[in-house]
């Protein structure tokens, strides 16, 4: 395994447990201090994302025998940020639910005498675009995480492309010192069957010349 994501898991294992523990306490709070709880929780979870992106950026760099294990970690990871991630949307969407209908409870206590059914028309249609423009805002976020974890992924690909054409280009190297090295063997075997043919046809014509001699002695 690899040491720097297992810094990384633990990092993130001991953020998740904290972000986990803040949560829970946001029903007891309100106002202000809710509001700061809220942003150090967002805070956190941006931390948690940058963890879970170098996580998976090493995980890709490994082996393939490595990478898959922990890549099958690292998608239980991203669940439980993505389950943390709701937890605090809940928490949130509660507080503000709670504040605009104490404020709208107010307000309407307030005015009730002077109120008229226009300006309650415009509060509505203010709080729709309101409604909208953080729905809009809600996709925008989404939007962009989902791009980012995409290029995440590209650069993960990437690099183990890379490694692999770095691999393939040293077997090559191997492939040809081996061809350089046959080449010699073969024209060595070439050189010596050439002088061992020599050798023969030489060998060839003594015993003819031999044999000319003895026939020649024995016809005379």
């Amino acid at each position: 395994m690899s040491d720097i994501f297992d810094g990384y898991e633990r990092q993130y294992c001991e953020l998740s447990t904290n972000l986990s523990r803040k949560c829970a306490t946001l029903a007891g709070i309100s106002g202000e201090k809710k509001k700061q709880k809220l942003s150090e929780l967002n805070a956190g979870l941006e931390e948690a994302e940058s963890l879970i992106r170098k996580m998976d950026l090493e995980a890709r760099s490994l082996q393939p025998s490595q990478k898959s294990a922990l890549l099958a970690k690292l998608r239980e990871y991203k669940s439980d940020l993505n389950n943390l991630k709701k937890d605090v949307k809940k928490s949130a969407a509660s507080s503000d639910y709670v504040n605009s209908r104490d404020e709208l409870l107010e307000s309407g206590l307030a005015n009730t005498t002077t109120a008229s059914a226009d300006q309650r028309q415009r509060l509505l249609k203010s709080t729709d675009r309101l409604n909208q423009t953080g729905d809009r805002i809600k996709d925008s976020t989404r939007i962009m995480l989902e791009t980012e974890e995409i290029g995440v992924t590209i650069l993960g690909d990437l690099h183990s492309q890379r490694q692999t054409l770095l691999r393939a280009t040293d077997t090559l190297h191997g492939v040809d010192d081996n061809l350089g090295k046959s080449k010699k063997i073969l024209k060595n075997m070439s050189n010596r069957m050439s002088r061992n043919k020599c050798i023969m046809v030489g060998l060839i014509a003594l015993l003819l010349v031999i044999i000319a001699v003895v026939l020649y002695f024995k016809l005379r």
